[in-house]
C-alpha cells in the first residue's frame, strides 16, 4: 500500500516593523521582552520559518540603554537579522495661536527614517530571488501597501499581522489587510509565553540583563 506524501511545509520569512509592534502591542502590555524566535516559530508552527527581520532604530534618551540591551538579546536568536535605520532630528513650529509663550517657538523631535523602505526592499528582493513562499508581515502600516502588491504580483502570497491592542478590532490598517492574501491581528495572549529570561548569557561569559524600565 503506497505511503501518502509527506507535507511540503511552506518556507516563510518573517518581517517585524519593530516599533509598530512595540507602541500597538508591546509597551501596552509590558510585553517588550519578546524573544522574537520564540513567539513567530510557534506562531507560524506550520511552516519552515526561514528568517525573522527586525526593523528598528537605535532609541536616545532615557530609553536608549533598555533597547541596545534587547537587540543584544536578540543576537542570541539564530534566525533573527536585525535592520536598522535611523533616527532624524525634525524641527517644529508651535502652530498654537493662543500660546502666549515668548520665548523660542520651535522645539525639535525623532523622527524614525528608513523602515518602511526597509521593508519593502527586503520582501522585494526575497520575492524575486524566490527566497520564501509565503512572506509574514507584522506592521500596521498602510505605506507598505505598494511592496505588499509587488510580492503578491510575483505569485508570492503574504499574510499580514496588525499589532493591535484591541484583538477584537478589525479597523486598523485595513488598506493594508486588503492587499494581503490574509489578515489577521496579531495574537497577544501569547506574548507572555515568549519572554526572554531576565537574564540571557551572552555567550562570552557574562549577562545581558532585561532593563528594570522593561
Amino acid at each position: 500500500m503506497s505511503q501518502p506524501a509527506p507535507t511540503v511545509r511552506p518556507r516563510s520569512i518573517v518581517y517585524v516593523d519593530g516599533f509598530n509592534l512595540y507602541y500597538r502591542a508591546l509597551k501596552p502590555l509590558s510585553q517588550q521582552w519578546l524573544d522574537l524566535q520564540a513567539y513567530f516559530v510557534r506562531l507560524r508552527k506550520d511552516d519552515e520559518v526561514r528568517r525573522i527581520y527586525y526593523f528598528t532604530a537605535e532609541l536616545t534618551g532615557a530609553k536608549r540603554a533598555g533597547h541596545l540591551a534587547y537587540l543584544e538579546a536578540l543576537t542570541t536568536c539564530p534566525l533573527v537579522t536585525i535592520i536598522a535605520g535611523k533616527y532624524q532630528t525634525q524641527y517644529l513650529d508651535c502652530e498654537v495661536t493662543a500660546c502666549t509663550y515668548s520665548g523660542e517657538r520651535r522645539f525639535f523631535q525623532f523622527k524614525e527614517k528608513r523602515t518602511d523602505v526597509n521593508i519593502a526592499v527586503q520582501m522585494l528582493g526575497d520575492a524575486y530571488e524566490d527566497e520564501c513562499d509565503l512572506h509574514v508581515l507584522i506592521s500596521g502600516d498602510t505605506d507598505l501597501v505598494p511592496a505588499v502588491e509587488k510580492v503578491r504580483d510575483r505569485g508570492k502570497r503574504v499574510i499580514v499581522y496588525v499589532p493591535n491592542r484591541d484583538e477584537d478590532s478589525y479597523d486598523a490598517a485595513s488598506e493594508l489587510r486588503h492587499a494581503a492574501n490574509m489578515a489577521r491581528n496579531l495574537p497577544l495572549k501569547t506574548l507572555d509565553r515568549a519572554q526572554f529570561p531576565d537574564q540571557i548569557p551572552d555567550g562570552k561569559g557574562g549577562f545581558i540583563q532585561k532593563s528594570a524600565a522593561w
